[in-house]
């Protein structure tokens, strides 16, 4: 028998508009922003749910998560330690080997521009076939 909220068969875009949605709030504004600009920077994106709900957004690989806390969105790069941020939007799990995050918090707003260049990067990255280096 299948739990009415069960997950299995759905697309991963439907699940991921009822979790904005479900949100209620900054957090899904927030979250629902980055969607966009995520699918902007990269019209071929793949959006999947993994992990026991996890928005994870795709190109030849995965570029990066999006989570939601109680007090911030945070996007996870999957290779983010291989890309070069001339603006500084990492700035959680910097002490990390692969991966680098952007925490969001009620108020903040990201760079549009500066994202997007980084999605871009990441689906660049992983095109290319390389395999993420370590932090130095």
């Amino acid at each position: 028998m299948k739990k009415s909220d069960s997950t299995e068969g759905r697309p991963a875009a439907e699940l991921i508009d009822e979790r904005i949605a479900g949100l209620g709030d900054w957090r899904g504004e927030a979250l629902g922003r980055m969607r966009r600009l995520i699918k902007e920077a990269d019209p071929q994106v793949v959006e999947t749910w993994k992990w026991m709900g996890t928005p994870v957004w795709e190109h030849d690989g995965i570029l990066c998560t999006g989570e939601s806390y109680k007090t911030a969105v945070k996007l996870t790069f999957a290779k983010g330690a291989s890309l070069a941020d001339p603006t500084g939007l990492f700035n959680a799990s910097l002490d990390g080997n692969v991966r680098r995050a952007i925490d969001i918090h009620e108020g903040e707003a990201v760079d549009a521009a500066a994202f997007k260049a980084l999605v871009r990067a990441a689906v660049a990255l992983n095109a290319s076939g390389a395999k993420a280096r370590r932090a130095k």
